[in-house]
Order: C-alpha cells, then structure tokens, then sequence
C-alpha cells in the first residue's frame, strides 16, 4: 500500500473477495527524503489512514538498501555510459516483485498484491502444469504491462492484480463512495529519489559533468553540453541553443531542435532539427538482457513491440540471437528509439516479455 488511490482499492476489493488482507508500505529512498521532493511520509499517512478505514493491519517495510544496491547503481552505470535507463521496470523485477514479495514470504502471505494495472492468466501447459501469462490491463490508457515485463513464472503465479479488469475512472468512483481519504490525491508520477527536482541538478550531484561540443547534422559547431549523461534522444527542452534558427522555412520560421546521437568517443552532443528527421528515426533495434515472461523466447515470427511507454503497439519482425539478445524490425520507422529503454514484445494483449535496447538503426547514415 502506497498511500496512492490504486493500491488502496485495490486492498479493499481484495478484503471483499473474501482474502486476508496485510497492508506493507514500502520505503525505498532515504537520501534527502523530505517533503519538497519525496513524500513518502504524507504516503505514510495516507496509507495508514486507509488501512484503518478500510480495516486492514499495515506495516512499514524499509528496502533503502536494496534499492540503492539493485537499482540506482544500475541507473548511475548506465547514464554513466551514455543510455537512459528506465529504473521503474528494474524496480519492478528487483524491488516489489522479489524484495518485497521475499518479505511477504517471510510473514506467512500466500500472494501478494499491487496497484498496477496489469492482469495475470494462468493456463495449463500440454505439460500438465500452470503457465502464467502477463497481460494487458483492460484499461489502455492506464495499463503498466510495459514496465512488469520482467517478471517471471515464479512472480506472477504469486501475484495478484485486484485492478486489472477495471477503468481508472471506476477506480476513483470506488475509492470515493467508500469515502477515503485519497480519492482525488494526484497520481504519482516519475521517480520518487527524483520527485520534481529538476533532473539535470540531481544527476550531477553523482555523476562528474564533462562538457563538449554540440553540432548539428551538418557538423556546425551550435553550442556547448554540460555532459552527455545528461541528454536523452528526442529531448527537445533545455538544450541551451534556441536562439541557433539553423534551417528555416519560407515564413521565415524554423523547427525544432532535438538530442538525435552520443558520441562518447569524440564527448559530442549531436542535434538535428525537426521532429521527423531521418536520424531520429529507425526501422530496426538489437536488444540484450533479454527476459521472457514463459522461460523462453518465443518463436521467430510477426509481433507488435513498444519502445516506450505511452507509444501504440508497433507492428514488428522478432528474431531471437545468441546471447540473450534479440532484433527487432519494423514496418513502419519508431521516433527516437534510445539504448537503455526497454523494448517489449507483445502478442496481442499478451506480454511477451524484453530487453534493454542496445543499439538502433537510423534511416539516415550518422556522421562519424
């Protein structure tokens, strides 16, 4: 129980389907955790409250430590290498879904529950045994699959999705006719060790700034980067070169400029200008650390994929390698696909499972 308004509907529906219910609130950051950035303490309370209300026991589990050990190492080594890490979906696997799922282990629990809006299926294999599926939440606009599809058989056969079936509008309809007292508090979003702060200050307080040059498609020299680590691709906002017009159109206008390559070698930032630019587009990807929710890498064949959360299903070839690794290739290009995000491999409504994107291909050569 977060203290949000999903894992508190979530307790409560499971206690009317007639489960024994045990509230465990999860503190996983303790670095500068103060009311400015993080509100774990006012989720403290609105968990609390909650449980009370809705006539559950809580209690409050501290991970701080294996957060920092599984996954903000992980997220500093991989900015430190150039990639933009997704720490939610390692905190998934690593945290609520092996961590805490321990934890709940160790007290007797025969399942444990989240918030997320998922769904799990479990089918029998021609084997005789249960074979867990991971599936999309009813809801599209709220599903999370992208960010559990690291999770295993062991996992989901454990695991519940009280949330799954249902729309977040029912969600809060719910959460306000039984009068808690977190029915209209706001989704969290992003990364609590972050909250609002902005990104780039906190990134710097753990890693060194290295500045170096940023050019342009042509090799113009625009401006100059505080680090590499600090950009992503596709980022458009805080590039400090908006005044550089480059490009122009007839009305005298000019588009955008976007973070479309890393070079680590030569420490340059390469931008390009407009949304659609060949660089910023790819029609394949390679992806390692692969992790497939049956044990196994499906077979080779036509798929849909996300490169990003809150992107449609994007239709795809999948051809599992050795190693671990996989290829994808696309009927249509993919906008900014970025080395160290995950790409996840879907079945219709079916989470296949992913891996961490390793390297992109371009429709247009990049300058050396």
């Amino acid at each position: 129980m977060s203290g949000g308004v999903d894992s508190s509907v979530a307790a409560w529906l499971l206690k009317q389907q007639g489960y024994e219910v045990l509230g465990l609130f999860m503190k996983n950051w303790e670095d500068d955790d103060d009311s400015e950035y993080c509100s774990s303490r006012q989720d403290w309370l609105d968990a609390a409250s909650v449980a009370d209300l809705v006539g559950v026991d809580i209690e409050a589990v501290n991970f701080a430590a294996e957060y920092k050990e599984r996954v903000f190492a992980d997220f500093l080594r991989e900015y430190s290498a150039g990639r933009t890490p997704n720490p939610d979906v390692l905190c998934n696997a690593e945290i609520k879904f092996k961590a805490f799922l321990d934890h709940a282990m160790t007290l007797g629990a025969d399942l444990i529950a989240t918030g997320h809006y998922a769904r799990v299926r479990a089918r029998e294999h021609q084997s005789g045994a249960l074979r867990y599926e991971l599936l999309k939440a009813l809801d599209s606009t709220k599903d999370q699959s992208y960010f559990l599809h690291r999770l295993n058989q062991a996992q989901l056969a454990r695991t519940l999705f009280p949330l799954g079936e249902l729309h977040k509008t029912e969600v809060r309809r719910i959460a306000r006719e039984l009068g808690l007292p977190n029915a209209a508090k706001k989704d969290s979003t992003g990364i609590c060790f972050i909250g609002e702060r902005p990104f780039r200050e906190f990134l710097g307080r753990y890693l060194p700034t290295r500045p170096g040059l940023i050019r342009s498609d042509a090799g113009d020299v625009l401006g100059e980067h505080h680090g590499l680590s600090f950009y992503t691709l596709g980022q458009r906002k805080g590039l400090g070169i908006g005044g550089v017009k480059g490009r122009q159109r007839d009305d005298g206008t000019a588009d955008a400029w976007y973070v479309a390559r890393k070079d680590l070698a030569s420490n340059t930032l390469y931008v390009t200008q407009g949304h659609d630019h060949p660089w910023l587009l790819a029609r394949s990807l390679c992806a390692d650390e692969a992790s497939w929710v049956a044990g196994s890498a499906p077979p080779a064949g036509a798929y849909a994929a996300k490169t990003r959360y809150r992107q449609a299903d994007a239709p795809c070839t999948f051809r599992d390698t050795e190693g671990g690794a996989f290829e994808l290739d696309f009927e249509q290009p993919q906008w900014a696909v970025t080395p160290g995000q995950s790409a996840v491999l879907y079945d219709g409504d079916v989470c296949l499972g992913g891996g961490f994107i390793a390297l992109q291909e371009a429709l247009a050569p990049v300058a050396a």
